[in-house]
């Protein structure tokens, strides 16, 4: 048997859910997965303490795409493509909720902290992007350092975050287009009153929208890239309208009369909100397996981008917060209604004119992104790996470009913007504090070489790290602030442990190319940070969390699981092929030399 054969071993078969969608072995016939679900236990254990190599990643899982994606992006690119991904519906939308509910004109300290933990993450993503330069992003960093289980779970957040929040902003681009032609948003939506009142608004618009989205992503992404900055640019030119105008109608006293009405509360729980706001920097890590030189291009563009970023969201909160006192601030259309306020009601239709903008550069760089997820996990046949093609004449996924895109037009179609938008944060963040812990493993912890008194020593401090850290978070978010002494025993036990990482414990491993500077102490905060801002989320989009997890943990026992068990056992029978065939070509050598 030919090397790359045996992972085919029973691909071709059509078994009980069929061969082109689940061509593994447990799945050729209803007898074999029956088999399967009787060994999931000792399958399980298997999985739960399987790592992934970078080596497998970068290499051999790329190659199940058939053709390879192009090597056409610069540092230029990720930079414009951040800055599209991020600056969107969020600064147009939750600022004015957030500074007329949550935090008062202190909005702009809450878009700072969550810049900062933005800032922090980007750090952590751009070193594995450089070392293990592949299309899965997360997933890919996650299964090298913590395991397939882990990365399963972190990975079907992901795809929901993207779906949804590509959902949420499909269905404000129409709030905002029917604003630029002086309509309510529901005139252009179709009211089945057959339907839950949340899902009776069907948005055809916005599935139109993504359709076209869907259609620049396929055919190419240095094409989508050229696009996205000519827009971000057009983009630019509207924000920096409405900051200058915006500024020469402010007020000092609507800034400074009550600065923080709802005290550090309000603005750590604003923050937590207004993360949203900065999801979608991690797309274009994903994007690193289509960079030209990764060790250059990807901290020039993420960091910049994270940077302009922070920077403007700041800047646009200080001067809704000076053109009108918090509480007149209009929750739904904040910069419309304040240009209205002060004399200037024309200037909202440039402000439409800058959101849709704004939300359609991040819809194509959430495609292109969520898409190349979506690959990868295919690749580890934790999806149908169909999915994980490549199409050789564009050079691009189109099989799971379509497959997300059609998931997110269905979710826009009938959903409520409401509902959309209170479940993405807390994904997020989740997601962001495991890529930290991740980095932290991947410099302390090497197999085969890391002592066990040094494992033992990692994993505690691991363990005091995120015990504190959600210790802080628990009694903020059930103290509503509390005293001062369980801060102190909490914030002092992640200090020690972090101290104790530093000083106690050797790192297995330096990065070759960029690394994360002052570890441990930046992943750290970036555990604690985001743990923190957890923290902050309502009951609500805690239970919806646990609903989705639930049930990615259904599909994992009855099907991921399984199939990656097949496809890790496939690749270790690769691998001893591949030693054998190595070893006879040597004897083969070694008797020509005698």
């Amino acid at each position: 048997m030919a090397l790359g054969e045996v992972a085919d071993v029973g691909v071709r078969r059509r078994g009980c859910c069929g061969g082109d969608v689940f061509p593994e072995p447990s799945f050729a016939s209803w007898g074999a997965y029956g088999r399967a679900l009787l060994e999931t236990g000792p399958r399980l254990k298997d999985r739960l303490t399987a790592r992934s190599h970078a080596d497998v990643e970068v290499h051999d899982l790329r190659g199940r795409s058939g053709a390879e994606m192009r090597r056409e992006l610069n540092w230029w690119d990720l930079a414009w493509f951040g800055v599209g991904a991020v600056i969107g519906a969020g600064i147009f939308v939750l600022t004015g909720q957030e500074a007329k509910e949550a935090a008062g004109p202190a909005v702009v300290l809450s878009y700072a902290v969550s810049g900062v933990s933005a800032m922090l993450s980007v750090f952590c993503y751009t070193e594995f992007a450089i070392e293990i330069p592949v299309a899965g992003g997360s997933f890919a960093y996650l299964r090298v350092e913590l395991g397939d289980f882990m990365a399963f779970v972190a990975a079907g957040n992901i795809l929901l975050e993207y779906c949804i929040g590509g959902a949420a902003v499909a269905r404000a681009w129409t709030s905002y287009f029917a604003t630029l032609l002086n309509h309510h948003p529901n005139d252009f939506r179709i009211h089945a009153t057959s339907l839950a009142e949340d899902y009776s608004r069907l948005d055809p618009i916005a599935v139109v929208v993504i359709t076209l989205i869907c259609i620049f992503a396929v055919i190419s992404t240095k094409g989508s890239s050229r696009f996205n900055y000519v827009l971000s640019i057009v983009h630019f030119a509207v924000i920096i309208f409405i900051i200058g105008a915006g500024l020469s109608k402010a007020k000092l006293s609507n800034l400074t009369d009550d600065f923080a009405p709802f005290g550090a509360h309000g603005i750590f729980a604003a923050s937590a909100v207004l993360f949203f706001a900065y999801i979608g920097f991690d797309a274009v890590s994903t994007m690193a397996e289509e960079t030209k030189n990764p060790a250059k291009d990807i901290p020039i563009g993420l960091v910049s981008a994270m940077a302009v970023t922070t920077v403007v969201y700041c800047i646009l909160a200080v001067t809704l917060c000076l053109m009108q006192p918090y509480q007149d601030i209009d929750a739904d259309a904040p910069f419309s209604v304040a240009f209205t306020a002060v004399g200037m009601d024309w200037a909202k239709y440039i402000v439409a004119f800058g959101a849709l903008k704004g939300m359609t550069t991040v819809l194509l760089v959430n495609s292109v992104g969520q898409a190349r997820y979506l690959t990868h996990i295919a690749r580890a046949h934790m999806a149908p790996p169909c999915l994980a093609v490549v199409s050789p004449r564009w050079g691009t996924p189109v099989r799971a470009t379509v497959a997300m895109l059609s998931a997110t037009a269905c979710i826009a179609f009938f959903t409520d913007l409401g509902i959309l938008s209170n479940l993405l944060s807390i994904s997020t963040l989740f997601i962001f504090m495991l890529v930290a812990v991740a980095l932290l493993v991947r410099r302390y912890y090497v197999t085969g070489e890391t002592t066990n008194s040094n494992r033992t020593k990692l994993v505690s401090c691991l363990v005091v790290i995120l015990v504190s850290s959600i210790a802080t978070a628990s009694y903020w978010g059930l103290a509503a602030g509390g005293g001062w002494v369980v801060y102190a025993v909490t914030v002092l036990a992640w200090f020690a442990a972090t101290l104790y990482l530093q000083l106690a414990v050797p790192k297995a491993r330096v990065p070759e190319k960029w690394g994360v500077p002052l570890v441990p102490w930046l992943p750290s905060a970036s555990i604690f940070i985001n743990i923190f801002l957890l923290g902050s989320i309502d009951g609500k989009s805690f239970m919806r969390f646990t609903i989705w997890t639930a049930a990615l943990l259904a599909y994992y026992f009855f099907v991921g699981l399984h199939a990656s068990y097949d496809t890790a056992k496939a690749l270790a029978a690769e691998a001893a092929v591949a030693k054998v065939e190595e070893g006879g070509r040597k004897n083969v050598t070694a008797e020509a030399g005698n």
